[in-house]
This record gives C-alpha cells, sequence and structure tokens, in this order.
C-alpha cells in the first residue's frame, strides 16, 4: 500500500514531467532554428535552446516514467535558475506584459527541489533498482 506521500510524490513526479515534455515538444515544433534565434536576441548563447529542448523533452518523459529522478530534478533546477537569471529577472516575478515573469519557474524549481530530495515512490523504476541493490 502507498502511503499519502508516496502518491503525492509520484503525482508531482508525473505532473511535472508532462509539462516539461510539452515545454520540449514546444520547442521541437516551434523549429530549434527558431528557438536557437530567441534565445540569440534575449542574450542568451542558441546553443543553449537545443540543451533545452532535449533536456526537457528526455528529462520529461524520464520523470513520467520515474527513472533518474533525482539527477533529472537537480538538472532542471539548474536549467530553471538559468532561465529566470538570464531571461526572465528583468521581467519581474509576474512579468512585464511583454514577457512573461518568473513565479511559474519559481513553482517548478520548489517541485524538482522535493522530487531531487524525495525517496522513490512505489510507481516508479527508480523504486524497482532501489529494491533491487537492497535486497
Amino acid at each position: 500500500m502507498m502511503t499519502k506521500t508516496a502518491i503525492v510524490t509520484t503525482i508531482i513526479r508525473i505532473v511535472m514531467g508532462i509539462l516539461f515534455l510539452a515545454h520540449g515538444i514546444s520547442k521541437f515544433q516551434m523549429g530549434l532554428g527558431n528557438v536557437d534565434a530567441w534565445f540569440d536576441s534575449m542574450g542568451v548563447p542558441g546553443f543553449l535552446a537545443y540543451i533545452a529542448a532535449v533536456l526537457e523533452l528526455i528529462g520529461g518523459i524520464l520523470l513520467i516514467i520515474g527513472l533518474f529522478s533525482r539527477y533529472v530534478s537537480v538538472l532542471f533546477i539548474i536549467m530553471l535558475i538559468g532561465a529566470i537569471i538570464t531571461m526572465k529577472l528583468s521581467a519581474g516575478l509576474l512579468g512585464n506584459g511583454q514577457m512573461a515573469g518568473y513565479e511559474l519557474d519559481l513553482a517548478f524549481m520548489m517541485a524538482a527541489l522535493y522530487l531531487s530530495v524525495a525517496e522513490p515512490a512505489p510507481l516508479s523504476i527508480d523504486h524497482l533498482f532501489m529494491k533491487k541493490r537492497s535486497a
């Protein structure tokens, strides 16, 4: 039987995975060249668009299935800190009418922080690996 904490951890992990997967898919649908150009226009090296897109896509899938959740969550925290500092800080917490603020990034960071320290929930591949190691 799963505890309440394990259920909440599973829900947070899967929802975060779906959201990041959707953001990754969106970047690929826009065309990575376009995302690269947008990053450049914001003063961020364009090659980071490719890294962000792949991390969001693959990291989202890994979170959904619960594989390497802690590591993926730490990478997302690093990426989100970078996004806030380089692109969103100047727009303010709630945005400036032309660009979104960083409130959503902070919420994602807090969920990723939780996942980076939480025990793997029973409905994850990480949990299966942990059980095999302890056996």
